[in-house]
């Protein structure tokens, strides 16, 4: 039986470190087309069970694109799950060549699930979904600033600023309509989504940008990407309160405000949300319960590919 390879790949702008398990062999080369195409035929030759690399503010895109393209086991992890890790085997120091060996002792203990890299169309639109938050959270800081401020003259720089800003948000919303119009899936998707009382364009496309994985997964593993799911907090005989955590934090973001909405329009997340209070839960932690159902019907509406009237006469 010959022995299982397992690859940590530590991406940075200029160059890209690899380390191989089992042996601790590590080698150089350079992030670019030429030093991609020889990485790739490199690790080819390996066999590998596993490529894990964390993402790198996008330089990580090219290789992990010809890595997928070649048909290589390659799985995009959360820096801080590694970072974690490392703290846990006692690696405190951090340079590239032991970041690279970590990755590979990660991807050898943990074995995250290799995911498909998203195609053309997804990348487009997390892309267009990534820089309207990031407008949306200029308007904030500026209107924060228009508060503060009582000079005319800054008042009107910021005023402008914002007018421009605004005008900016609407045209990225138009173009966001327009990708999703164009492409059956998405618009197939973004109805069958909008469906759902609480859940409207904004959470919509956050849902198929960040959560693509949606419909193909069990409930469990949809609620745990999304950073939803309850973990235990025990040790002995101490009984800690169950707390959220991890995931795609603006993903949940988005889903909280769907739960508050849906807290009070939503038929069957209302019922479920003072069936709680009721019980005497807080209102946070039924609100988070109510998050956490209403990924469970999302999840299930995609999979079952069924129009919430549908759905919702199914549901106890």
């Amino acid at each position: 039986m010959k022995n299982q390879v397992f690859i940590g790949l530590d991406v940075s702008k200029q160059k890209l470190d690899v380390a191989v398990r089992p042996g601790n062999r590590h080698f150089i080369t350079p992030n670019d087309d030429r030093g991609i195409k020889q990485l790739v035929k490199r690790l080819a030759a390996l066999q590998p069970e596993l490529i894990v690399l964390e993402a790198s503010g996008g330089y990580e895109f090219m290789v992990t694109a010809a890595l997928a393209e070649a048909q290589l086991p390659v799985a995009l992890v959360n820096p801080l799950a590694v970072r974690q890790f490392a703290g846990a085997t006692s690696k405190l120091a951090k340079t590239d060549k032991i970041e690279a060996q970590v990755l590979a002792h990660f991807a050898e203990a943990v074995k995250p699930e290799p995911r498909p890299l998203p195609d053309q169309e997804l990348q487009v639109l997390k892309a267009a979904l990534q820089r309207r938050q990031q407008v949306v959270k200029m308007i904030g800081q500026e209107e924060n600033r228009l508060e503060k401020t009582y000079i005319p003259g800054v008042r009107r720089d910021i005023q402008k600023h914002l007018t421009w800003l605004r005008r900016r948000l609407d045209e990225l919303n138009r173009d966001l309509d327009d990708q999703i119009r164009k492409s059956p899936l998405w618009r197939d998707r973004d109805r069958l989504l909008q469906s759902i009382p609480g859940v409207g364009p904004t959470v919509s496309r956050a849902i198929m940008a960040q959560l693509p994985e949606v419909g193909t997964l069990s409930g469990k593993k949809a609620v745990a990407l999304v950073g939803v799911a309850p973990y235990n907090r025990d040790s002995g005989r101490f009984r800690g309160k169950r707390m959220i955590r991890g995931g795609r934090s603006h993903l949940r973001h988005v889903l909280y405000m769907a739960a508050v909405v849906a807290a009070r329009f939503n038929p069957v997340i209302r019922t479920f949300y003072q069936r709680l209070l009721a019980a005497g839960k807080p209102k946070k932690l039924a609100l988070t319960a109510c998050m956490r159902k209403l990924v469970l019907i999302i999840n299930s509406m995609v999979k079952n590919n069924q129009p919430w009237n549908h759905f919702a006469i199914q549901t106890p």
